[in-house]
């Protein structure tokens, strides 16, 4: 394909309204979820960093939401994927007791808010390198191919500055060379840290670089919930069909700064009010009433039922004990066969 040619989603790749439905409710969860760990954060109960995924929810949930664990998928979420890690299976109460340090989390307490992860099911914790993210699922891949499985996709999550390190570009060469059934979700949201797209690559669009490696390259507005969840179906499909990496850049704007420490101040006016600034999160509820696929009552109803759900999740999190350095093993989970005098 020339450079300037993209892939476009499957006429078999149609929506239903319930399916909108269910992905307006995951991002809602993510966002009414980040805003409570913002106001913790601020009020000085969460300890380390913290980084909203706000503006990001669509493309993040059309990718997790839409892998299958049952057939063997995977997915590495990074910082801002709050959504699809929800929609893939992490458990709302896993992130909360990881943002306050619980014992009774998966990291027990022990790792930075955001390094989470349940590899058993198929949800590595996230590596800050993000870049590595992909060599990481490419090595997951080979060993279900190693074991003779079948019928697997892997989904990873990047954002613009992580295409150009060293690590992003070898793991997608070697997804190529080895044609993995790997699905590469691109955040471009104009910002690397506070460094402009303009700084950090000379081609028009990312998805160029698709036809480098000779992989299927899209590129999408990634404020258009309904746009992402058809090329990630169309994606997701002919990854398992055999047909290799699948590259999709979603054009959008983070909506906060790169961390809750970041007033933003480097982004200009017009990025803000462009068509990327746009949140959505409020287009898609804009659709889901113009569509009629529910009613303004049953929407605010939904969103009653969701706020009350992540309070509720917040509280039985808040109850719990956090680590006690007096009582607790603090043997590595890896090493713990060391210390019982296995080895």
């Amino acid at each position: 394909m020339s450079a300037r040619t993209f892939q476009s989603a499957s006429s078999s790749a149609r929506v239903t309204a319930a399916e909108f439905v269910a992905a307006y409710r995951g991002m809602l969860v993510a966002r009414i979820f980040e805003e409570k760990v913002s106001s913790l954060y601020r009020a000085g109960k969460i300890v380390g960093g913290v980084y909203l995924g706000r503006g990001q929810e669509a493309f993040s949930y059309a990718l997790g939401g839409q892998l299958d664990r049952r057939l063997g998928d995977v997915f590495a979420g990074l910082i801002r994927d709050q959504a699809g890690r929800a929609a893939f299976g992490e458990p709302l109460l896993d992130a909360v007791r990881t943002y306050l340090g619980k014992v009774t989390g998966p990291m027990r307490g022990r790792d930075g808010n955001i390094h989470r992860g349940r590899p058993g099911i198929g949800m590595p914790a996230m590596i800050s390198h993000l870049g590595s993210s992909v060599s990481a699922v490419n090595g997951m891949l080979v060993a279900k191919r190693f074991r003779g499985e079948s019928g697997y996709v892997g989904g990873v999550t990047a954002g613009d500055g992580a295409t150009s390190t060293g690590a992003f570009h070898e793991g997608l060469n070697q997804a190529a060379v080895e044609r993995l059934p790997l699905v590469v979700a691109v955040a471009d949201n104009q910002f690397a840290y506070s460094t402009p797209t303009s700084r950090q690559y000379a081609c028009e669009d990312l998805a160029d670089r698709a036809a480098g490696y000779g992989i299927a390259g899209y590129s999408i507005d990634g404020t258009d919930l309904m746009g992402c969840l058809e090329t990630f179906r169309t994606a997701i499909a002919r990854a398992r069909a055999g047909e290799g990496p699948q590259l999709v850049v979603g054009k959008l704007l983070r909506l906060s700064g790169h961390g809750e420490h970041d007033d933003a101040s480097y982004v200009p006016d017009e990025a803000r009010a462009g068509r990327y600034g746009r949140d959505c999160l409020s287009l898609a509820r804009e659709r889901l009433l113009a569509e009629a696929w529910q009613s303004a009552e049953e929407v605010e109803a939904l969103e009653q039922g969701v706020q009350d759900f992540v309070e509720e999740t917040f509280a039985q999190a808040q109850a719990e004990e956090p680590p006690s350095p007096l009582q607790d093993d603090w043997s590595a989970l890896a090493t713990r066969r060391l210390v019982d005098g296995r080895y």
